[in-house]
């Protein structure tokens, strides 16, 4: 099937699932539930050969961290379309209805984007996030995949298709693209007539690819070098703690911990708390010369450590003499992502959440939380770093839009 024709089947259909009712939605997203448990075998075999070529191929171990599927993630990413079902709907809203002093009564109503296509690399669970999220907010989706995960998310897709054909929707609700040569997907970004939105999540490079060649608006998804600022008054055993799970929790995401900031005061006593804590994941530390003097087995680091996302058992280390001189330090490399500070001080905390620029800013908790389940949002779509529309986490409320409507009883305008 050729993109022209994957997206007129999108648009058309999107104009039907804009008018489903939230019980229609909900029964669709258990279908489609049931379909994936009930075709985890299909699913499992199908990502053993992705993960297989990718092993071949060199892939870093975190990112064959993201590609691979077990019994335990097919589970979730089947609860995960359940959860969206539990959710509010909040399609068909209306908010701000003011009665003009024409007797005119204008309001806002919240109504679908429409058509979402979304470029993604080897995530697999995206396929069932995307198409949960985008289906209860009523939109049609378009997915291209990366290659690596190719034979997964078509095992994914179909499963999710038949679960609604068991519903009698279209199952052209989710399509996805399989041919993921570059040529197929440089057209993908120009199809500004049956796309409203495009959506990428993956890499720096792929995220920079979209935005500075799509046709459609983006909603850009960032990558995340996360910051922990450790601070003078910090508990250092949470600190160690906090600093080891967003770390080391689970390496090839974006809200993991890349980068480390210690106040010099407590340095000397915290950097070797953390060398031993960390060891028993041989997560190699890349620090500044003072820290290195502390650390004798530390690597050094170099200018490019500030601002490199690692998505491995790398985590870069600097020590600051101030909380100015920290938030200088994220706000000069950081990506907008989430930031965390350690601290006992409320106004040192206030200050981190007032001056840091990010999407998601933490007081004494991980960076790991960043996401829309933690967030009470079901799964999520993303995690936008820009400042329109939408920023952080990206539930079902960030797939909509609204429109004005407007209730006359006859009046024209003088």
């Amino acid at each position: 099937m050729n993109l022209t024709e994957i997206g007129t089947r999108a648009k058309q259909v999107s104009r039907i699932l804009a008018v489903l009712g939230q019980q229609e939605k909900n029964a669709a997203l258990e279908a489609a539930a049931e379909a994936i448990c009930a075709n985890e075998a299909e699913i499992l075999a199908a990502n053993e050969a992705d993960v297989k070529k990718a092993v071949e191929r060199g892939m870093s171990p975190g990112l064959v961290d993201r590609l691979r599927l077990t019994s335990s993630r097919v589970s979730d990413m089947a609860d995960g379309l359940r959860s969206v079902a539990s959710l509010h709907d909040p399609i068909g809203e209306v908010e701000s209805m003011q009665k003009r002093p024409n007797g005119l009564l204008i309001g806002k109503k919240r109504v679908p984007l429409g058509v979402i296509g979304i470029i993604y690399e080897a995530r697999p669970n995206v396929t069932a996030d995307a198409f949960a999220l985008c289906f209860k907010s009523g939109n049609a989706v378009v997915l291209r995949g990366g290659s690596d995960a190719i034979h997964s998310n078509t095992a994914i897709t179909e499963a999710i298709r038949k679960g609604l054909r068991s519903c009698s929707l279209p199952e052209d609700a989710i399509q996805l693209i399989t041919d993921t040569s570059r040529d197929t997907v440089r057209a993908f970004m120009r199809m500004k007539d049956f796309l409203d939105v495009l959506i990428p999540r993956g890499g720096a490079g792929l995220i920079r690819t979209v935005v500075e060649n799509s046709t459609v608006p983006v909603i850009e998804t960032g990558t995340g070098n996360c910051h922990i600022y450790v601070d003078a008054s910090a508990d250092l055993q949470m600190a160690c703690e906090i600093v080891h799970n967003a770390k080391t929790q689970r390496i090839g995401v974006c809200n993991a911990c890349e980068s480390l900031l210690v106040h010099r005061s407590v340095a000397g006593r915290f950097l070797p708390m953390l060398k031993d804590c960390l060891s028993e994941k041989n997560v190699e530390m890349r620090g500044d010369e003072a820290s290195c003097s502390l650390i004798p087995e530390m690597v050094p680091a170099t200018e490019e450590d500030w601002g490199t996302e690692y998505l491995d058992y790398i985590l870069s280390v600097k020590q600051v003499d101030s909380l100015e001189e920290a938030i200088a330090h994220i706000n000069r490399y950081g990506t907008g992502h989430s930031e965390a500070i350690i601290t006992s001080d409320y106004s040192n905390a206030q200050r981190f959440l007032d001056e840091v620029d990010a999407a998601a800013v933490y007081v004494n908790a991980s960076t790991r939380f960043t996401d829309g389940a933690q967030f009470g949002f079901g799964a999520e779509i993303g995690i936008s770093t820009q400042k329109l529309h939408a920023r952080g986490p990206m539930g079902l409320k960030e797939l909509t839009t609204t429109k004005y409507i407007i209730y006359g009883s006859g009046q024209i305008r003088p």
